[in-house]
């Protein structure tokens, strides 16, 4: 590592002012920056706010806490893989993790080439340090696309989340919704036959080459939201085992609730996310799948879907974690985080079952209450502010 820094401080001054490099100073800070804590302090006189969590590593952090639905997505694709061409009992573990290691990783890399390499042109036109919210946004977005969504396509999605995700708003902390999840909706309203169906999240189920007859690649809502009459044949396929531990078909970081609990837990425990919209997601979504059961007919048998597998299927519990509690684009105030985490899971549940041609309702709440969190928390606030007015009356 002292190699690294002797290096780093040799070719440093070819990005000062006046050096060959100047225009690329803010690039190359964003790396030095991110390799190493600079020597930079506070003066020693006067009051300042320290903490010991700054953005690089709340991002960091971040992003170690999705590491557990990243490994069992991976070997889950290569698992689903083998399953649908009559192998899922005769494949190792390890051939199965790397048959989804290969599949997976062309998508990472891809998202943080192509969002990467949007921010480090901005950098260089605005001239400021890149930010850095696209190193937890670009590990987001492969991990809740399909696992055979066209490389092109993913990197067209990650460009236009940098641009008009957070930009145009005025960079990372000014944007108003995820730009993970403003990715996937372009990807969702753009190439919907691409987002969408029974061959897209199964890699190589497209090709259709060795596939077992009468195999479907379609995720668990899917099924449920096309099931005739009852939920039988539903439930003799799939247990709440499956459902919790993430073994079935779906996105490549959104079927498995166990890994991304672990996850919630490192967010939690370091205080990065806020577990008042984790838990009031939850409440609302099992309040709303609570009234759907209730009212329950023969016309929707998707309605009486008990409410606890709602929340263990689809990307429920991966938009609980890990998008609603986005700091930027959630509400602020206390009492808000828990109106806009009651309203992202109760509608995230009535969007899933009451539109028959979209089963998976938890990117559009999020995407809903994003533009609405200001405005919960402007009433929230003024409601503080009439509410201290009248104390000084009453004092007065």
């Amino acid at each position: 590592m002292k190699a690294l820094r002797n290096y780093l401080d040799k070719i440093k001054p070819n990005y000062k002012k006046g050096g060959k490099y100047e225009k690329w100073l803010p690039v190359f800070e964003s790396f030095e920056t991110f390799l190493y804590v600079l020597g930079d302090t506070t003066p020693k006189k006067g009051a300042h706010i320290r903490d010991a969590m700054d953005l690089k590593r709340t991002m960091s952090i971040v992003v170690i806490a999705l590491l557990p639905a990243l490994l069992f997505g991976m070997w889950n694709i290569g698992y689903q893989h083998f399953l649908s061409i009559g192998q899922g009992q005769e494949v190792s573990f390890w051939a199965q993790f790397g048959h989804g290691f290969i599949q997976v990783l062309p998508l990472i890399l891809v998202s943080y080439i192509a969002g990467l390499g949007t921010e480090f042109l901005f950098v260089y036109i605005k001239g400021h340090e890149i930010e850095e919210g696209f190193l937890v946004s670009g590990m987001l977005i492969p991990l809740i696309v399909p696992i055979d969504v066209p490389l092109w396509m993913l990197a067209l999605a990650n460009i236009f989340a940098v641009i008009l995700g957070k930009e145009v708003f005025g960079g990372t902390g000014m944007n108003i919704v995820n730009p993970a999840l403003l990715a996937r909706a372009f990807l969702f309203f753009a190439y919907p036959a691409k987002m969408s169906g029974d061959k897209i999240w199964i890699s190589g189920l497209e090709s259709g080459e060795g596939v077992v007859d009468g195999f479907s690649g379609a995720t668990p809502l899917a099924e449920a939201a096309a099931a005739e009459g009852n939920l039988d044949l539903f439930h003799a396929k799939y247990t709440i085992s499956d459902m919790f531990l993430g073994t079935l078909p779906g996105s490549v970081g959104e079927t498995s609730v166990l890994a991304i609990l672990i996850g919630a837990f490192i967010l939690l425990l370091t205080g990065i996310a806020s577990w008042k919209i984790m838990l009031s997601v939850f409440v609302g979504g099992v309040s709303m799948g609570l009234i759907l059961n209730g009212f329950a007919s023969e016309t929707n048998v998707y309605m009486s879907l008990p409410f606890y597998e709602h929340i263990l299927l689809g990307g429920f519990a991966f938009g609980a974690v890990f998008m609603a509690t986005d700091p930027v684009t959630a509400s602020q105030t206390e009492k808000g985080k828990w109106i806009y985490g009651f309203l992202v899971g109760f509608i995230a549940i009535l969007v899933r079952v009451v539109n028959p041609a979209y089963p998976e309702g938890v990117m559009l709440a999020i995407l809903l209450m994003n533009v609405f969190a200001p405005l919960i928390d402007h009433y929230i606030i003024r409601a503080n502010v009439k509410k201290r007015l009248k104390r000084i009356k009453v004092k007065a």
